[in-house]
């Protein structure tokens, strides 16, 4: 008779624990899943449009500076309308498109984010892009008088949140995939 319990018993805590192993490894599972999307859907693609517009912003700087590397919108000399028309071509065909690609990111994949609620950094995003949907549209109406987004762009903070954001994600999927994620050398 004790034979028969402790068998029951083995078996028991056998079955017990390939069901525990086998509900870890779903739930580690859908984690990787998630921070791959998070990674693929929302971070990673807010990192590089991030970066590529402090990159093209910096170009746009560079190329039109004033002497002494200053921007035309700094300082207290007025831009000139040729810079203000350069202005108005760079935000229209590059400048406006990359930030609605970002603010489609934000409310498009908000289920991807790490934060229990809207960051209100994200929402700054929104609204520069927003306040320069309405510029723009002043402009195709022949209306220069303002030249700026309502709001002004987050671009130090932003870009701080997207690389860390990418970066402690990445870190993650590492481990989850069983990965060292101490900087040190994969083992050979």
């Amino acid at each position: 008779m004790i034979a028969v319990v402790v068998t029951v018993a083995l078996a028991f805590a056998g079955y017990a624990a390939t069901y525990l192993n086998g509900l870890r490894l779903t739930q580690r599972q859908e984690r990787l899943a998630r921070v791959n999307r998070q990674l693929g859907d929302l971070y990673g693609p807010l990192l590089a449009l991030t970066e590529a517009n402090a990159r093209t912003f910096a170009a746009f700087v560079e190329r039109h500076a004033r002497p002494g590397g200053i921007s035309p919108f700094s300082g207290g000399t007025p831009p000139t309308d040729e810079e203000l028309a350069e202005w108005r071509l760079w935000v229209a065909t590059v400048f406006l498109p990359t930030l609605r690609e970002m603010r489609e990111l934000v409310v498009g994949r908000a289920d991807l984010l790490r934060e229990p609620e809207m960051p209100p950094l994200l929402l700054e995003l929104c609204a520069h892009a927003a306040g320069y949907e309405i510029t723009t549209a002043r402009w195709a109406r022949g209306d220069f008088a303002e030249h700026l987004s309502l709001v002004a762009f987050p671009s130090a903070e932003l870009a701080a949140y997207a690389r860390r954001g990418f970066g402690e994600l990445k870190l993650e999927q590492a481990r989850l995939l069983g990965g060292r994620t101490g900087g040190g050398r994969w083992p050979r």
